[in-house]
């Protein structure tokens, strides 16, 4: 059976990852085909948002280190220190896959169960992450001296701060689903078992806005990271202009009473 299946509920791609014997743990193998199933929804024209989930109770325990051990037997030290990339790469693959992916359309993590190591920078990659109320996140390779190389060092502090990100990259602790939302590390916790359904839900929401104006918005808010505040408000306005028309169209609709009072 194959460890990452894709199943697509109209404009929604829902991404399952299925390595029960090692808790979603992502060898080469697997890391291939989770970045071609994410290359393949950016590409499909149809497709508007992607759930990414992990089956059998866990998201992804992180890099597999049975793998890691058999490629140390080998004396294969080239499956990873080989996957170097250019800058401007925006489909690059990582060691664990999507990692240096660049998509144009978001992404939403549906964690369940343990997201560590590898498995929590597959869920910082996301655009939103969402908990079941007993899920976790955990920096568990500072056990090994595995290091972070899928992002982990990038965007966690982008996401949480500075101070919060030093804690967690230094310490390896378990980072519990109440204390995630308050860092700001998970978007949503929902009631244990029922964060599948809870994805795909938001993941329909969000296919149902307009697409064009969402990713303009979407693109603006990663691109303002690299530039001066003026260059982002710049950049900002030069994406937004292109949607006015669309906005336009929006007034109409409101007038006609859709959208009202706050209603999706």
């Amino acid at each position: 059976m194959s460890a990452v299946t894709v199943e697509r509920l109209e404009h929604v791609h829902v991404v399952t990852l299925s390595r029960p014997t090692v808790r979603n743990a992502v060898d080469r193998e697997t890391a291939e085909a989770l970045h071609a199933a994410f290359l393949a929804f950016e590409d499909d024209e149809d497709a508007r948002v992607a759930v990414f989930h992990g089956a059998h109770g866990h998201f992804c325990s992180g890099w597999d280190l049975q793998h890691g051990a058999r490629l140390a037997a080998s004396g294969d030290d080239q499956t990873l220190s080989g996957l170097d990339f250019e800058v401007d790469d925006a489909r690059a693959m990582g060691p664990m896959g999507p990692s240096r992916l660049r998509l144009r359309k978001p992404v939403i993590a549906a964690v369940s169960g343990a997201a560590v190591a590898g498995g929590m920078e597959l869920a910082l990659w996301c655009d939103l992450r969402l908990m079941d109320a007993d899920a976790y996140f955990g920096i568990y390779c500072r056990r090994f001296g595995v290091p972070l190389i899928d992002g982990g060092t990038v965007r966690l502090p982008r996401l949480i701060g500075m101070g919060h990100a030093m804690d967690l990259i230094l310490t390896g602790r378990k980072v519990e689903a109440p204390e995630a939302l308050q860092m700001g590390l998970a978007n949503r916790v929902v009631p244990t078992g029922t964060v599948r359904e809870a994805a795909i839900t938001l993941a329909q929401q969000l296919a149902a806005f307009p697409q064009a104006t969402m990713r303009a918005d979407r693109e603006s808010a990663y691109a303002q990271w690299d530039l001066p505040f003026g260059e982002a408000l710049q950049q900002e306005w030069q994406r937004g202009r292109e949607r006015i028309p669309d906005a336009l169209e929006g007034a109409v609709r409101f007038t006609a009473g859709h959208g009202r009072h706050g209603r999706f």
